[in-house]
C-alpha cells in the first residue's frame, strides 16, 4: 500500500472510531493545535483526522509548529493556541509561572527515547564523569529534567557541571563541533546523533530516564469547549493505537513531515511509546517528583501541586 492509500484508510478508520457528540453550544470558529514534528499529534495532523471531524461544522483547524515544549506552552498559556504536546518539564515551569493551562492527557514512557550522549571517542564513561563538563540542554525541557535526575542519581550537584542552554538544532551543531562535552536530548535528535555522529549514550537507571509526555489545553478553552477537548483526546487515543500497530508506516510519515532521515525516524519510532490516557496516580506522582526536584534546585521559585491543574477527564463516547 502506498503512503497516500494508507493515510486515507487510516484516516477513515480513525474518523469512524471517534465520531463523537456534537460540539459545545458556544460556537467555535477555529481550533489551534500546537505541535512538534514528533509523536502522535503529528500523526493526527498528517491524517487530517481533526479536519474531517470539525470542518464540516464550520470549524477551521490550524496547526502551529514549535521546535520544542517551552515556547509551545508559553503560547498555550497566553491563549495563542488551544491544545498542544510537550515532555514533562515544560508544564512544570509553565505552572510555576501561573500559565493558564491544564493537563489533558498523558503518554507514560519507559525511557528509551531520550539520553545523555557523548562523542564516540570521549573519555566520559558514566554520569559521574560529567563533573566539570559542559553539557548542552534545552532549558525547561524534558532533557533538562533528565540531566538533573541523572546528576542526582550519582550525587553530583547541579553546580558541579556547566549547563549550556541551547535549543536542539543549536545544541546539535555545538555537539558536532566539540563545543560541549555532552548533550541531554530526545528523539529524533538522539537517533540522528547516534547514527550520524556515532554518539554514545551514557548508562542511566530506568528510574531516571523514564519520563512521561503530556497533552495540555488552555484553561479558558477547556472551560468553554470540554466536548472539543474530549474529541481531540479521542483522536489521539485512536491514533496512538494505530501507530503502535503500524510503526513502519509511522516512521515513513514522520520522515516525510520532518525531513529527518528514515533510518533515524525508524530508530526513534521503534523505541517510542504509543499509549494514551488520563493522568493516573502513578503519572501524577512522577510529575510531582519532577516539580519537587526543580523547586529544590531553585529552578522554579516555589512549590507547586501538579494535581491542581489536571483537566477532569471526559470521554467523547
Amino acid at each position: 500500500m502506498n503512503r497516500r492509500n494508507f493515510l486515507i484508510a487510516a484516516s477513515s478508520s480513525l474518523t469512524a472510531a471517534f465520531a463523537g457528540p456534537a460540539m459545545s453550544a458556544e460556537p467555535l470558529k477555529e481550533l489551534r493545535i500546537g505541535y512538534q514534528k514528533i509523536g502522535a499529534l503529528l500523526i493526527v495532523k498528517e491524517q487530517k483526522v481533526l479536519e474531517q471531524r470539525f470542518e464540516p461544522q464550520g470549524v477551521r483547524v490550524r496547526w502551529v509548529e514549535f521546535a520544542f515544549g517551552p515556547p509551545l506552552l508559553e503560547a498555550l498559556g497566553a491563549g495563542a493556541i488551544d491544545y498542544g504536546y510537550t515532555g514533562d518539564s515544560p508544564p512544570i515551569f509553565a505552572q510555576a509561572a501561573r500559565a493558564n493551562l491544564l493537563y489533558a492527557g498523558a503518554i507514560p514512557a519507559r525511557g528509551y527515547g531520550q539520553a545523555i550522549v557523548v562523542p564516540a571517542a570521549s573519555a566520559i564513561e558514566g554520569i559521574a564523569d560529567l563533573k566539570g563538563k559542559k553539557i548542552a540542554v534545552a532549558k525547561a525541557s524534558s532533557a533538562h529534567n533528565l540531566l538533573v535526575a541523572a546528576l542526582e542519581s550519582v550525587k553530583l550537584p547541579w553546580s558541579g557541571i556547566t549547563p549550556v542552554y541551547l535549543a536542539p538544532p543549536d545544541a546539535a551543531a555545538a555537539f558536532v563541533r566539540g563545543a560541549v562535552d555532552a548533550w541531554s536530548i530526545w528523539d529524533p535528535f538522539l537517533a540522528i546523533a547516534e547514527l550520524k555522529q556515532k554518539a554514545r549514550a551514557l548508562p542511566l537507571d530506568r528510574g531516571v530516564s523514564a519520563q512521561n509526555s503530556f497533552f495540555l489545553v488552555n484553561g479558558d478553552f477547556a472551560a468553554k469547549h470540554p466536548d472539543v477537548v474530549a474529541t481531540i483526546n479521542g483522536a489521539i487515543a485512536t491514533a496512538t493505537k494505530w501507530a503502535d500497530e503500524h510503526r513502519d508506516q509511522v516512521a515513513a510519515i514522520l520522515s516525510e513531515a520532518s525531513g529527518v532521515d528514515l533510518a533515524a525516524e525508524s530508530r526513534s519510532v521503534n523505541r517510542a511509546e504509543f499509549t494514551f490516557g488520563p493522568l493516573n496516580d502513578d503519572v501524577l506522582a512522577q510529575q510531582q517528583g519532577v516539580a519537587d526536584r526543580f523547586q529544590r534546585l531553585g529552578l522554579i521559585p516555589a512549590p507547586i501541586r501538579v494535581r491542581d491543574i489536571v483537566w477532569p477527564w471526559k470521554s467523547n463516547t
